[in-house]
């Protein structure tokens, strides 16, 4: 199980069964909890609430070790050992990385930037992708790209996706699909609405490909001696990594995936001295990205990077303000109109699972007039993944979200470029490699299916 919960370490509290969004977590106040499987959709909120803990102030040294060394947590590490947890992969990559016959390529998703350094002592939400790239290099892959040159991959395919959805009226609203736990929810309990989402893969998935195709070129690598690493806020990107469909490179598209906590356990263990790096860039051409591919990691993000690049195909104008604060916020559910032209484009924005269901129910009761949903599972976005370092006190989640939040829109706001489809570097793999967006090799590439339990199809 890629989330679990020690029952010898679970004191029954339940405060993980309250942030659960599909009630997966089972048993009695005051008894060891079980997470349904069937339900769980792998967000892992359970884990970053936990508070039921072993350390070596109530336990032997020993006791600790031993589930440290059950779980594959390097020993180096020293915080208490939580109830609720998610398997650790750091050894798998301390092993490709061994191995001088493995070509090793890492992605950084949006949302690592805004909270690694919180494992080093940094204040919360403190922004470091100098020294989050420079600590990847220190390990020695051998190529540091960011999946947020994939996000602004990610707005050219599904921006014109809902164009084209738009255009011929077919399957609206469009929901976004680079949530793992939403599509899994979206796939198990509501199968008959999936041509609803959008066809693309998530960022992960489309750099996966990217970089064992047009990366393997550019690189004179063989595909199948490159091992790609992805560094995610998200406990649900180990599960997207493994789907069977995950494959169109030809390869598996992403071999493995360490959370933001793993990424600072691999860090901490080859002894690198985070604090005291020097600042460096993300290589190129697969690490170049834009503001819009950075807020990603925000609730509306996607959302707003859709319209900053939308508003400009339909219209072949510039949008008259690149920050679409109307999608903004973190209520449960808002709807928006935006004016593209002489369209009156129909978003909405969920935050946090739960207020799904009943945009959902509405779709199915064909009383939803809108054009393009955001759907994102965590309470304000992958800022809050179950990925994330733990925020041991209750009283930091607020400010930890707020920081992390902040942080995510200053780096926008400092890059030098704002808008997906001004990535200089994306218009060229275009040009070299994929064509057009929504074309033959873009669609068979980027684009994927989705699977639904055998029981709800009867």
């Amino acid at each position: 199980m890629i989330v679990d919960i020690d029952k010898d370490l679970c004191t029954g509290c339940r405060e993980c069964s309250k942030v659960c969004p599909v009630d997966a977590i089972e048993g009695e106040q005051g008894k060891p909890q079980q997470i349904n499987v069937d339900k769980c959709i792998i967000c892992g909120q359970c884990v970053q609430v936990c508070k039921s803990y072993a350390s070596i102030i109530d336990e032997s040294i020993e006791f600790v070790d031993n589930i440290k060394n059950q779980r594959k947590i390097p020993s180096i590490i020293k915080e208490p050992m939580f109830a609720a947890y998610n398997k650790c992969d750091v050894e798998k990559v301390k092993k490709a990385l061994q191995d001088p016959n493995i070509f090793t390529v890492v992605q950084c998703a949006p949302a690592v930037r805004v909270a690694l350094s919180e494992d080093f002592g940094y204040n919360l939400g403190e922004l470091t992708p100098g020294k989050m790239a420079a600590a990847l290099k220190a390990l020695k892959f051998d190529r540091v790209y960011d999946t947020n040159f994939a996000a602004d991959l990610t707005i050219m395919e599904e921006g014109t996706e809902l164009i084209k959805r738009i255009t011929e009226q077919e399957n609206l609203p469009m929901f976004t699909s680079c949530c793992p736990a939403w599509v899994k929810f979206m796939e198990d309990n509501y199968p008959e609405l999936t041509n609803h989402l959008s066809s693309c893969k998530s960022p992960q998935q489309m750099a996966g490909v990217v970089f064992k195709t047009y990366g393997a070129k550019i690189n004179n690598i063989d595909p199948s001696q490159i091992f790609s690493i992805s560094i995610m806020p998200c406990t649900c990107k180990k599960f997207e990594c493994d789907r069977e469909e995950m494959n169109s490179s030809g390869y598996k598209d992403v071999d493995v995936v360490l959370t933001t906590r793993e990424l600072a356990y691999l860090i901490k263990d080859m002894d690198i001295d985070f604090k005291n790096l020097k600042e460096t860039k993300f290589e190129t051409p697969l690490g170049e990205y834009s503001g819009a591919g950075t807020i990603f990691g925000v609730t509306g993000g996607v959302m707003e990077a859709a319209i900053r690049t939308g508003y400009e195909l339909i219209t072949k104008k510039s949008i008259p303000s690149v920050d679409v604060i109307e999608v903004r916020g973190t209520e449960g559910f808002r709807e928006k109109q935006i004016k593209v032209g002489d369209l009156n484009l129909k978003v909405g924005v969920v935050t946090g699972l739960k207020n799904v269901i009943p945009v959902l129910e509405k779709l199915k009761a064909g009383n939803l007039e809108l054009d393009f949903i955001e759907v994102m599972t965590c309470p304000v976005g992958c800022v809050s993944g179950g990925g994330q370092p733990k925020l041991l006190l209750e009283e930091y989640r607020l400010e930890a979200y707020e920081n992390r939040i902040k942080s995510t829109y200053s780096h926008d706001q400092n890059l030098p470029t704002r808008k997906s489809h001004e990535n200089l570097e994306i218009q060229k793999m275009y040009n070299e490699y994929l064509g057009e967006p929504l074309g033959e090799k873009s669609h068979h590439l980027l684009h994927t299916k989705y699977c639904i339990k055998k029981e709800l199809v009867k």
